[in-house]
């Protein structure tokens, strides 16, 4: 499980801009239960990518 503010990295390709091992953070807890989160993905200058919705098993710390 994750909370707000993680920093987290994508365990796959999430689109054609966030690859796997791109780093986010965790802007939103949607669901605990079903461990649903949004997620800001970031370039090396710590600039947004893009913002997704993922599962947990889609990023890992």
């Amino acid at each position: 499980m994750f909370n707000e503010y993680d920093v987290v990295f994508a365990s796959r390709e999430l689109s054609e801009i966030v690859l796997r091992g791109c780093k986010g953070v965790i802007v939103m807890v949607f669901d605990n239960q079903k461990k649903v989160y949004e997620v800001e993905f970031l370039n090396d200058d710590d600039e947004t990518l893009d913002i997704l919705t993922v599962k947990e098993e889609d990023i890992h710390k």
